[in-house]
């Protein structure tokens, strides 16, 4: 089986246009080292670097919890409390929702 090779690497920032919407782009490392968000006008959607209740898994070789935590206060803690987060995965949620329960997850180390 061959290698499959990306067409484009998607770049922090980079904006998309479909039709009347448009999606930013928000590289948030720590899952993955690649790991990017869309925040599309109020909706983040977080893949799995956020969830209801904390970060998404970091226990492969790949992950980083530190690097995720940094990724979630810096980048996605950045945008309003009514900013819904739909994971890639289970129930959606809010930033302002998240937000007060960093120290805990970090407290936790997950």
């Amino acid at each position: 089986m061959m290698p499959i090779k990306a067409d484009h690497h998607v770049q922090d920032g980079e904006r998309f246009r479909f039709g009347e919407y448009e999606l930013i782009a928000i590289h948030t490392p720590g899952h993955t080292p690649g790991s990017i968000c869309f925040l599309g006008g109020e909706q983040l959607f977080s893949g799995d670097t956020l969830f209801p209740g904390g970060p998404g898994n970091t226990a492969n070789p790949y992950a980083s919890f530190p690097t995720i935590i940094e990724s979630i206060r810096d980048r996605l803690f950045t945008l309003s409390d009514e900013t819904q987060v739909l994971p890639g995965h289970g129930k959606p949620t809010t930033i302002g929702r998240e937000r007060p329960h960093l120290d805990e997850w970090i407290q936790r180390g997950w």
